[in-house]
């Protein structure tokens, strides 16, 4: 039988690791008071590198790990919200950068803010009936966006990529999907750009910084969660208690343990790694599925849930029995 599958996975980071203690020379703030509100101890920031040169790394160790010819690549998917450009896609620039230039493909981005990769995941798995062997990348550089004057925000972010090399295989391991969005008309997670002579003259934000309701967006992510995963548990036919890991978006540990406790899911099911590297947008999910791969936490005969949420508001799970 013909399921999709994961060949390999890869990431990459901002080279600059600034823990609390630096943050708290920037803004009004200090380590316990970060991490009691977050679970975030440092995060990592690229000064001289933009969103395709991560994203690009984070490819090259996908590539490498899925053991393929680069040139079998057919379908390129880059989910961003912190592109090189407005146009051209920064996965034509990635496309370019892995030197595939004359290799025919398909390639363009997606944005559904911190949802990008399982969203793009899940639109690669679809697409795979048509096309050979996919290559997704969730990345963002939250530097060049976030408020360093902010300290509810600057605190959360840091620069990441991760990717997956994904092909139709004869196995009978299965992906199941879910996707949802809410259609949020009040700004509540924003990151206001294009600046349009309306948007000058209208807009309610700072053109160019990132700003959130943190109530607003707990609220969100707490039921969100809880429901995409209910919701592709249902569609495969399964129960908590089948999942081996749990990854979820690394935004907040609070999100992340109210949501466990809410599914009484096994706190040593539960994968996080926002301590290191703290919210990393489009790149959080797949940095923390390689690194969950790269440790061994998963590996064949796993099942596996990635789940996010995001600006949109969306949301979205995946389940993959690898």
């Amino acid at each position: 039988m013909k399921n999709r599958k994961v060949l390999g996975s890869g990431y990459a980071l901002g080279a600059h690791t600034v823990d609390n203690d630096a943050m708290s020379t920037i803004v009004d703030t200090n380590d316990e008071w970060i991490v009691s509100r977050t679970g975030i101890k440092e995060r990592r920031i690229s000064t001289d590198e933009n969103t395709s040169d991560l994203a690009t790394k984070a490819a090259k160790m996908a590539i490498e790990n899925a053991k393929i010819d680069p040139k079998d690549i057919d379908l390129l998917i880059c989910a961003t919200m912190t592109p090189d450009n407005i146009t051209p896609s920064t996965a034509c620039i990635i496309q370019g950068k892995l030197g595939l230039q004359d290799v025919k493909m398909m390639a363009f981005d997606l944005s559904a803010a911190c949802t990008g990769f399982v969203y793009a995941l899940q639109v690669a798995s679809y697409m795979l009936s048509e096309y050979t062997c996919a290559l997704v990348v969730g990345v963002d550089l939250n530097s060049k966006i976030v408020d360093y004057t902010d300290r509810n925000t600057c605190i959360l972010f840091g620069d990441g990529a991760g990717a997956v090399v994904m092909s139709q295989e004869e196995t009978d391991k299965q992906m199941f999907h879910y996707a949802n969005a809410t259609g949020d008309m009040q700004g509540q997670l924003i990151c206001p750009g294009l600046p349009t002579h309306d948007l000058l003259k209208n807009g309610n934000h700072e053109i160019g910084y990132l700003y959130q309701n943190g109530s607003e967006v707990f609220r969100f992510a707490v039921k969100a969660l809880q429901e995409a995963v209910e919701a592709v548990l249902e569609k495969a036919n399964m129960r908590i208690e089948d999942v081996d890991v749990l990854i979820p978006h690394q935004a907040n540990i609070r999100i992340i343990n109210n949501v466990t406790k809410r599914m009484k899911i096994d706190d040593a099911k539960v994968f996080t790694n926002l301590h290191k590297y703290g919210n990393t947008s489009g790149g959080s999910i797949p940095i923390a599925l390689a690194e969950a791969i790269e440790q061994g936490i998963v590996c064949e005969g796993k099942t596996v849930v990635v789940v996010g949420f995001g600006a949109g508001f969306t949301c979205a799970a995946s389940l993959i029995e690898f």
